[in-house]
């Protein structure tokens, strides 16, 4: 496979950022601990929305949450050292998956660990969005967060679509 040079570009990956050993994967609907991780990483990234009632109205649709990921990324707003907050970043675009693609918040505990993705329901099909974005910056590369999105809906309606016919 050729090397991706675009780095505003998907990282090529034919599970969206899946763990291997997938056996070992146990899915799980979010406990009250997942809950609150996923409420206190998108309060790092809400605090940027300002007092602005306009900016929080359009925060509530998923183009005002990808704007907003687009403004941090194109200021800078976080260096590539800071995981957790580019992580944080990962949980928003993930709300923006729920809300337009009908995916749903679970939890993978695996031998890593438990993390938060998300999955096409009925199915075992797995997306992580809370590390699709910093390993991208973590890497030196640039993030469009609209073509990161477009890509990522594509692929889970082309999944989906695999799914249905199954």
């Amino acid at each position: 496979m050729a090397e991706n040079t675009n780095p505003s570009a998907p990282i090529p990956d034919k599970n969206l950022g899946a763990r291997s050993d997938a056996d070992s994967q146990r899915i799980e609907a979010l406990n009250s601990e997942d809950s609150q991780r996923l409420l206190n990483q998108r309060g790092v990234i809400e605090r940027y929305l300002g007092d602005g009632e306009s900016n929080h109205q359009k925060y509530q649709t998923a183009a005002g949450k990808l704007g907003l990921l687009r403004a941090l990324l194109d200021a800078d707003v976080f260096s590539p050292s800071q995981t957790y907050e580019l992580q944080c970043l990962g949980i928003v675009f993930g709300d923006a998956l729920v809300q337009e693609c009908g995916v749903e918040w679970r939890a993978v505990e695996d031998q890593f660990g438990r993390d938060p993705c998300v999955v096409i329901p009925g199915t075992t099909l797995v997306v992580f969005p809370l590390t699709m974005i910093s390993k991208r910056i973590e890497k030196g590369g640039r993030v469009d967060v609209f073509d990161l999105f477009n890509w990522t809906a594509a692929k889970i309606g082309e999944l989906r679509g695999t799914v249905d016919r199954s």
